[in-house]
Formats: structure tokens, C-alpha cells, sequence
């Protein structure tokens, strides 16, 4: 089959040749026709109305012709850009009706093609099947209009491509579902094409995010799984968070001696004020900060004072201070600039998004944070901040996010939770929520690297089990000496028990490694439960993921 995009350059092409063709006829048929008039067939000059008006037609007529050259042109240059960045492009499909789908995405190809990734940006009408069936990453974003109808545009995708039945198991995809929870159907064109594409073998990078209203937290978190998608992590936010100030009252390592990074315990609670309101499955949205020896380290390169005070917007601070904040560059391509020149050319760090650990109850925020390393060894920007640089006593930014998507199940039916690594910071506050709840038929799952170092609140699981909270667990340890396994491996070996808890209504929360673990658990659920009730309890809100 022809390329879509090739045809629709050759057809711009054709175009072009054919109303050149057409205009040549009119003017040759004119000239042919002028004789036909005798001296007097003018007999004045039109009115001046009558010239505004021939003006506005043409220009109406030019610009309607530059509109459509410029969409085609548009198309053609977003091929182009992506094939000289080399490696196959990653699609980014937008449906929108008032274009607001269409900002968010060429803000998600910007922040693509800023990190170094080829980006191909079509509305999604332009697509078609065989590109799908040839594209090995995609991003959606959908929006729903009225009472739960795609854009105008994209109805004929909706009428063409969606009837047919493409296998798509090559497609990794991320959706972000556009709408207004007023309406009764809140994302149903987003959700249609979610479905749509996990139904035809697609596989989710994660779950799809769906955002009411332009919520700014939400597009936050999707951006933040963009930034993932692409391997980078320092490019700033759209619209950062208000970030309060939270105290870090503890901080220990739980894994001493693990062959995986250090992962690390955290305890925060606001530096003033009462503790806030939340959920188990919210998330806390942390500001990171530049370790002093890293600013200092580049104020010295740059001959420049700690404490001399800029402007930073919000009133008067030493440069030292604002710098922690930023995206600190080599000193190479800053020298020369003022501390006031300096403050204003550099961009925020971007937040990170940890699981709170915890519930309200317990009077603390909880994180379970591992300890990331860059290429060079040196540690991740947000993880080394919180497990190495920032001391007991001393200050966080955070925010707390809620995260609807992954809220409690009602309390009066059993419940599944499975997960690894990290991930069990997620299930923990779920399991808290469950015991003030006085709700006891929990299953938990839960796989990590080794059985002697790696059992994140082993002592709390141990005590909830004893107490009665936790009806079965399983545990699955990958460099066990007998019996490695993984997290899915534990939850087909429980198959019947699996069913039988799905007979009585249990729900399933998955929390962890959405590139190993998340995709191996479903493709278990598919296989013992079938795949229609394993996407029937998606649809129900029964089965739901927070993976990273």
C-alpha cells in the first residue's frame, strides 16, 4: 500500500500543477474573448465599492489557498524534520474540535523533539491503519464533544479505520482523553479509542489520563510520562505547582545491602499548618532541588558571589538560593552574564511524581523513593535530593495531587493488590485505608529483587497478616536462591484463587514498573480470566493501575 504521507505530498503536488493548468485556460479564454467587445463595452470605471470589493475577494480567495498549502506543507515538513533527526518517528495524533487537543499536541511533539526524539504530528483523521500497523510508538490526544461525540474531524477515522480490525501488537501507545465531568459521558471518544487500540493487541505505556476541564495537575502528571517516554527528565513544566513547604522528619534506607539501588523511607509533614486532606492512591508532587556543592561548584566557574541578591519574581533572594531551583548548565555557556542575567536564563526543574505511602490517619506523609543514578554514576536530580542531600529538620517542596484514577474500591468487597519494587509504597496506603475501613479480605502480591534485603515494610505486612488485615499474601523474590519468580509468575500459580475472588467482586490495584511488571500481570489476567472479563472489570472501574 502507498505511503499515506507520500500520496499526500504527490497530491499536493498534482494540486499545484492543476490550478496552474486552470489559470492559464481562464486567461487564455479571456484574451480569446476580448475581441467579442467593441471600443465601448466599458463605458466607466467600477465604483470604488465595487474595487474594495473585488479586494476582499481575492484576499479571502489567497488565504483560503494559503491555509490549505500551509496544512499540507505543514504535514510534509513534520515528515521531513522526523527523517532528518533519523530512527522511526514517534506519532503524535490529536482530535479536536475547539484546538486545545491540538495545542496539547504540539506541546507533548515539542517537548519530544527538544529531547532528540523524531516526532510525526498528523490530526487524526489523517490517519490511517497502515501507518498505525507501522508505528512503533504513538501518543493520542482525544477530545469528546456534546454529550459524548469525537470532534467533527475525526469522525471519519471513527467511520473508517475503526471498523476494521488491524492487528496492532508492534504499537506502544499513550492516550490523553480530553472532557467535561459535567457531561454524562465524561472522555467517551478518548476512552472509544483507548479501547479501540488495546482491543486490537496495542499495548499501553500506561494507563490512559484523563483530564477534566483542562486540569493543570493532570496535565502535569501526563506530561511528566511524556518526559518518560523520551528518556529526559530535565525539560521544565508547563505550569509548575504550587509547591508548599513540608519538613522531612526521618529518613532510613530499607534495603541495606540489596543487589538493586537504595531505597529510602521518607516521613514528611507540613513545615506550618494542619496536615492536609487525602486519599490512598494520591500522589505527592515533589519540587527537587540542585545540592549547594553543585551551585557553589558553578558560581565558582563563573566568578560570581553566593550571596549576591536577584529578583526572582517573587521579591529579592541570594542568587545561591534561586539557582538550587533551576536547571544549572555548563559554566561554558553562561559565562560572561550577570547573576541577574544568569537567574533569568535558566528554567525551573521539572517536579517528580512519588505514591504516597500513607493515609491522613497515620499524621505523616509517607514516600518510598529509590535512589537513581545517571549514566555517569552520579545520582538522579529528585532522588539524589531526597535520599542524600536534604536533612531531617530541613525543607521539601510538595504538593499533593489526587489521583481519582486510583482510588479506593468500596470497602465492603475483597480486594487484590498487587506490585513491585516502589510500587509497594501505593499498595501500603491501600491497605492502611482498608484496616480504618474494618475491611479484611485483602490479597496482596508483591515481587522484588531478593528475599534477604528487599522486604519493603516487611514489618508492617508481617503485623497486618497476624492481626487478621491480610487474608493471603505472595511474595515473589527474582534472585532467590530457590524458586526465583516474579510477581505474575505467584499470580498464575493462584488462578483458581484468582477467579474465585473475581466471582465474589474483589477489585484488582496494580502499582509498579509499567514496562515489566504491568504487562506481564495483565497478560495473566487475560489468560485466567479471558480477556472480555479482564477488560469488562476495566470498564467497571474493578481492575485499575498506577504504574510508572
Amino acid at each position: 500500500m502507498k505511503d499515506p504521507i507520500q500520496a499526500r505530498e504527490q497530491g499536493v503536488a498534482w494540486s499545484l500543477l492543476g490550478n496552474l493548468a486552470l489559470l492559464v485556460l481562464l486567461v487564455a479564454a479571456a484574451a480569446l474573448l476580448l475581441p467579442l467587445h467593441d471600443e465601448a463595452w466599458w463605458q466607466s470605471p467600477p465604483r470604488p465599492l465595487r474595487w474594495w470589493l473585488l479586494l476582499a475577494a481575492l484576499v479571502a480567495y489567497a488565504g483560503l489557498c494559503l491555509t490549505f498549502l500551509r496544512r499540507a506543507g505543514g504535514h510534509s515538513a513534520s515528515r521531513a524534520l522526523a527523517a532528518s533527526q533519523g530512527g522511526p518517528p514517534v506519532l503524535v495524533a490529536w482530535a479536536s474540535q475547539t484546538g486545545f487537543a491540538q495545542l496539547l499536541a504540539e506541546r507533548s511533539a515539542t517537548m519530544l523533539r527538544e529531547g532528540g526524539v523524531p516526532v510525526l504530528t498528523l490530526p487524526l483523521d489523517e490517519v490511517d491503519a497502515a501507518l498505525l500497523a507501522r508505528t512503533g510508538r504513538a501518543l493520542f490526544i482525544a477530545s469528546t464533544t456534546g454529550e459524548g461525540d469525537p470532534p467533527d474531524h475525526a469522525i471519519g477515522f471513527l467511520r473508517r479505520v475503526m471498523p476494521q480490525a488491524p492487528a496492532l501488537p508492534g504499537l506502544e501507545y499513550a492516550l490523553l482523553a480530553l472532557g467535561d465531568r459535567e457531561y454524562h459521558d465524561f472522555c467517551a471518544f478518548g476512552r472509544q479509542l483507548d479501547e479501540w487500540l488495546r482491543g486490537h493487541d496495542a499495548r499501553p505505556l500506561f494507563d490512559r489520563v484523563e483530564v477534566d476541564n483542562a486540569d493543570q495537575a493532570t496535565l502535569r502528571h501526563w506530561q511528566y510520562e511524556v518526559g518518560r517516554i523520551g528518556g529526559f527528565d530535565a525539560l521544565p513544566d508547563w505550569t509548575p505547582p504550587a509547591y508548599e513547604p513540608w519538613r522531612l522528619l526521618s529518613r532510613a534506607q530499607v534495603n541495606d545491602g540489596s543487589p538493586g539501588a537504595p531505597v529510602f523511607d521518607l516521613a514528611l509533614v507540613p513545615a506550618a499548618g494542619p496536615l492536609p486532606d487525602w486519599e490512598a492512591g494520591d500522589i505527592a508532587e515533589v519540587g527537587a532541588r540542585n545540592s549547594p556543592a553543585r551551585v557553589r561548584a558553578l558560581l565558582d566557574e563563573l566568578g560570581l558571589e553566593d550571596a549576591t541578591m536577584i529578583d526572582g519574581g517573587d521579591g529579592k533572594e541570594p542568587l545561591a538560593e534561586r539557582l538550587t531551583r533551576m536547571q544549572l548548565p555548563p559554566a561554558g555557556t553562561v559565562a560572561g552574564l550577570s547573576a541577574q542575567q544568569l537567574a533569568d536564563a535558566l528554567d525551573p526543574l521539572p517536579h517528580r511524581e512519588y505514591s504516597i505511602a500513607s493515609v491522613p490517619a497515620e499524621g505523616e506523609v509517607r514516600l518510598l523513593v529509590r535512589r537513581m543514578t545517571r549514566p555517569d554514576g552520579s545520582a538522579g536530580m529528585a532522588s539524589g535530593w531526597l535520599c542524600d542531600t536534604v536533612l531531617p529538620g530541613q525543607s521539601i517542596d510538595v504538593r499533593l495531587r489526587r489521583n481519582a484514577g486510583f482510588h479506593p474500591p468500596p470497602a465492603d468487597l475483597p480486594l487484590v493488590l498487587i506490585g513491585n519494587g516502589t510500587g509497594i509504597a501505593g499498595l501500603r496506603a491501600h491497605i492502611q485505608a482498608r484496616i480504618h475501613a474494618g475491611a479484611r479480605d485483602n490479597w496482596l502480591l508483591f515481587g522484588e529483587r531478593s528475599p534477604d534485603h528487599d522486604r519493603f515494610y516487611g514489618d508492617d505486612i508481617h503485623q497486618w497478616q497476624a492481626a487478621g488485615w491480610l487474608a493471603r499474601i505472595d511474595l515473589a523474590f527474582s534472585r532467590a536462591p530457590d524458586a526465583p519468580a516474579y510477581v505474575q509468575h505467584r499470580l498464575q500459580a493462584a488462578a483458581d484463587t484468582l477467579r474465585e475472588w473475581v466471582d465474589r467482586g474483589a477489585s484488582i490495584l496494580v502499582c509498579g514498573n509499567a514496562t515489566g511488571m504491568a504487562p506481564a500481570v495483565d497478560d495473566v489476567l487475560a489468560d485466567v480470566l479471558g480477556e472480555e472479563s479482564r477488560d469488562a472489570l476495566r470498564a467497571a472501574g474493578r481492575y485499575r493501575r498506577d504504574v510508572y
